[in-house]
This record gives C-alpha cells, sequence and structure tokens, in this order.
C-alpha cells in the first residue's frame, strides 16, 4: 500500500489550537511485505541517520501489528515532500500516515474518525492532526471525559470541515531556519487578557465565516491575533518583512504557519504567480512554494 498524507497550516492567526487547512504537498509512505525489514527515505530527511534507527512511523506499525500477534517483515519506502520542523505538520503527517496504514491493513478500508481519535494518543492538538486526516479548511476541538476503564480521561475530537474552491492558492514561504515547537510554546505567557482572548474570539469567528461564505475580502481583518503569533514571530523577526511583502502584493490572509517559521499565504490563483515571484526575489535563500489546496486529507493510493 501507498498512503498520502498532505502538509497542514494551523492556527492561522486566531484560531490557536483550533484552526487548521491541508496543502497539496504529500509525504507518501509505502508499505510493502518482505523478507527483511528495511527503511528507505527519499526527499525531507533523506540522509539522516536517526530516521533509520528511531522511525516514528515504522515503530507504530511494527508495534500494532505485534500486539495482534502478526509476525511480518515490511519493506517501508518513504517519498516526503514535507519539510521537518518547519510548521507544516511533518510530524502530524507521520503519525496519521502510520495510523491509517494499520487502519487499512487489518480493516481493508481507513475509518478516518478512528484515525483521527487515535492521533490524540501522539498528537495533542487537533489544528494539525483534523486537516490532515480530512483535508480541506477545518475548526476541531478536544472534548475529554471520564474512562471507566482506568483513571486517564478519553479524549474525542469534535470537528466540522469546509473545502476550499479551486480558485484560491497557497504561497508558501520556507526559511532555512527551523523554529522547535517545545521552543516556541514557551515563548508565550501563561495568561492572556480578558481582552486578548474576546480580540481573538471574534476574529477566529469571523475567519470561520468567512470560509463557509466564502467572503475572502474580509480575511485580512479576521486573521489579526493577539495570542501567539507575535511573540513567536519575534524569535525569527524577518517573518515580519515576509508578511509585510505578502499583504502588500495581493496575499488576502497572511499568517505564521503552526509554530513556524514557515509562513502561510493565501491568494487568488490568478495572483499567486506575482506573489510568489516578488517574495522568492526578495527572500532569495528561502523556499517559496505556489501550492493548490487539499480536499481530501489521507488517502490509500495505487
Amino acid at each position: 500500500m501507498v498512503v498520502s498524507v498532505p502538509a497542514t497550516s494551523a492556527n492561522l492567526g486566531p484560531g490557536f489550537d483550533c484552526l487548521g487547512l491541508s496543502l497539496n504537498l504529500k509525504n507518501r509512505f509505502s508499505v510493502v511485505p518482505s523478507v527483511f525489514t528495511s527503511i528507505k527515505i527519499q526527499g525531507e530527511g533523506e540522509g539522516f541517520s536517526k530516521f533509520l534507527v528511531d522511525n516514528i512511523f515504522v515503530n507504530l506499525f511494527k508495534n500494532a501489528l505485534q500486539k495482534r500477534g502478526i509476525q511480518q517483515n515490511f519493506e517501508f519506502l518513504f517519498h516526503n515532500a514535507i519539510p521537518i520542523s518547519r510548521g507544516l505538520g511533518s510530524s502530524s503527517a507521520i503519525i496519521v500516515g502510520a495510523l491509517s496504514a494499520i487502519n487499512y491493513y487489518l480493516n481493508g478500508t481507513i475509518e478516518k474518525e478512528e484515525v483521527l481519535n487515535a492521533s490524540l494518543v501522539y498528537e495533542s492538538h487537533p489544528d494539525n492532526i483534523t486537516p490532515a486526516v480530512f483535508g480541506g479548511f477545518n475548526v476541531a476541538m478536544v472534548e475529554k471525559f471520564p474512562n471507566q476503564e482506568s483513571t486517564e480521561n478519553k479524549k474525542k475530537v469534535h470537528h466540522l470541515r469546509t473545502l476550499i474552491p479551486s480558485y484560491l492558492k497557497a504561497v508558501v514561504v520556507i526559511p532555512p531556519h527551523t523554529i522547535s515547537t517545545k521552543l516556541s510554546r514557551q515563548a508565550l505567557p501563561k495568561r492572556c487578557s480578558h481582552s486578548d482572548a474576546a480580540y481573538n474570539l471574534a476574529h477566529a469567528s469571523l475567519m470561520c465565516m468567512a470560509f463557509s461564505q466564502e467572503k475572502w475580502d474580509i480575511l485580512q481583518v479576521a486573521s489579526k491575533d493577539r495570542l501567539h503569533q507575535d511573540k513567536r514571530m519575534k524569535l525569527y523577526p524577518v517573518l515580519y518583512g515576509v508578511q509585510k511583502m505578502a499583504l502588500e502584493h495581493g496575499a488576502l490572509m497572511s499568517t505564521l504557519s503552526g509554530s513556524g517559521s514557515s509562513f502561510f499565504n493565501m491568494c487568488y490563483a490568478e495572483d499567486a504567480h506575482a506573489l510568489q515571484t516578488r517574495l522568492q526575489e526578495k527572500y532569495y535563500n528561502f523556499r517559496v512554494l505556489s501550492l493548490d489546496f487539499d480536499n481530501e486529507g489521507v488517502q490509500i493510493e495505487d
């Protein structure tokens, strides 16, 4: 089987830990029965020996089968297009990919709700895993409730999705510099004011309505944030210039992707090439990609 999982951009400004969307930039994981277990990585992560020795996908897949008494070796081939540690959901793609592969191997299909909720064990924030599973623009939250069988609470993701029209494109700026999610979260204050919380609630709500009603002209206002983005961008100040240039040259919205360091910009398809060119000329040592959106999420490819 070949499992494909799209990149994601989470938070989207004010939607801290609850809003995310899916990009047509995919990791493809090939799993083939074999006499011996082998791992090969092409693309992102290629040449990193640690991914061959301690591979999350392989560990999750093999452990799940061993728990069911299935003894089988596999050849794992990874074609990775999602940059690592750049706020584009590479970790979520691995987790969703592995759990989908397990689901498909055992059931002959992917039960996406099962995969989504199983992913919470390894990734507690639903704004990345939900669009990776379902595609499109997603609103997601986690509900905790008592587990009668253990002292730990059960968790379930509640989510809603809307499709993203094909006349829109993403222009993603990917710096060479990484920002660790852990370090990025440490930069955030432990408390926020009532006014900042209300500000983000209003802007995130407006963004959700903008996506559902296709009112794209209001996104530049709706994507403003007071809770996390400015604190994270201060770790890498060049991102202020990226955002300013994008908004001045056709971006409907411009937000830090996840915890960074990548920057997500959305624009009309006819404006994408010009925006990509301007950003690439200015930030010549960055990667600037023009991408379609993904409305399918995780898939089994032939």
